[in-house]
């Protein structure tokens, strides 16, 4: 069932259009990634369905409200660094978020308590939030656009401040949230992307260059690959480095590294049997020959640096 419908939402600054007359629809239950380089329009985009700033033209419709109503109070928002109070205890600020946002102040406390916990830090709910760490804002952060049960979280790149163990953990949390609410979040960690969301929405120069379930899309744009390792001795080396130069019809592009090199092909059976045989018959000397499939990584990079 459809929760939000976009159609040619636009925003200009000046004679500078940041978002180009984009269109996509965000269905109930769903994870869906914003993905794109800096400056592609994601967060111009996140304010805009936030309530935060007004489109020059367009039309956001959410489920349940009439055209031009405000939806702010069904959506949940962290935003990359959220705004917070330091002298406040986050106790303090996650139920006064809740009172904001319209619950009793019973209801806060109750909401207030689980949260803090589920998040990872009912330890430091007494501490003032100057003394957090950057992870531990992020969290706070995290729980306050929770705190009201929203229809639609909105996350601006909700794992950026956190340390290797603090994303993994988030990320989790977020998995089990997939099963509560629908999710919109922006990021630049592809891995992250492709992990958790059903859908994925790529953004270049304000457009929307390739969107849809993430399914159809690697099934759709995916190509086989070839990845191979080279011992370094010189003979190898020269023989490779020879190869790439004039590479097989197979062969639809190469990148190079200090071991080897990745090939994507047309035909991965045909072309690992004739890589074999050329490997054996110039003698060299090959650690790793891998059969594997572009990723969603591989396909924002051919997508954002697209002439």
């Amino acid at each position: 069932m459809t929760l939000l419908t976009v159609e040619q939402l636009t925003k200009t600054f000046g004679g500078t259009c940041a978002v180009d007359g984009i269109g996509f629809t965000i269905h109930e239950g769903r994870c869906v990634a914003l993905l794109g380089p800096n400056g592609a329009g994601k967060t111009t985009t996140i304010r805009m369905l936030t309530g935060l700033l007004a489109p020059t033209s367009g039309r956001i419709a959410f489920r349940g409200f009439a055209p031009g109503a405000d939806h702010r109070s069904v959506i949940g928002f962290l935003p990359q660094i959220p705004a917070l109070y330091g002298w406040m205890t986050g106790q303090e600020f996650l139920i006064y978020a809740g009172r904001l946002c319209g619950l009793s102040a019973k209801e806060a406390q109750i909401r207030c308590s689980g949260l803090l916990e589920r998040v990872g830090i009912a330890s430091a709910a007494k501490r003032r939030i100057a003394g957090y760490s950057g992870g531990m804002k992020q969290r706070l952060g995290l729980a306050q656009a929770l705190i009201h049960r929203p229809k639609l979280l909105i996350l601006d790149e909700p794992v950026s401040a956190l340390d290797p163990i603090g994303r993994r953990e988030v990320m989790e949390l977020l998995r089990e949230l997939k099963q509560e609410t629908t999710i919109l979040f922006s990021t630049h960690v592809l891995h992250d992307a492709e992990e958790l969301c059903d859908d994925v929405l790529i953004m270049r120069a304000g457009r929307i260059a390739v969107g849809g379930a993430v399914s159809e899309i690697r099934n759709e744009h995916r190509q086989p690959i070839l990845t191979l390792e080279i011992e370094q001795d010189e003979q190898s080396r020269n023989w490779l480095r020879g190869w790439l130069q004039a590479p097989p019809a197979y062969v639809q592009s190469t990148s190079a590294n200090g071991g080897g090199a990745r090939l994507v092909v047309t035909d991965v059976h045909a072309a690992r049997r004739s890589l074999m045989g050329e490997l054996l018959e110039s003698d060299v000397r090959f650690t790793k020959l891998e059969i594997g499939h572009t990723t969603l990584e591989d396909l924002f990079m051919k997508v954002v640096t697209a002439s």
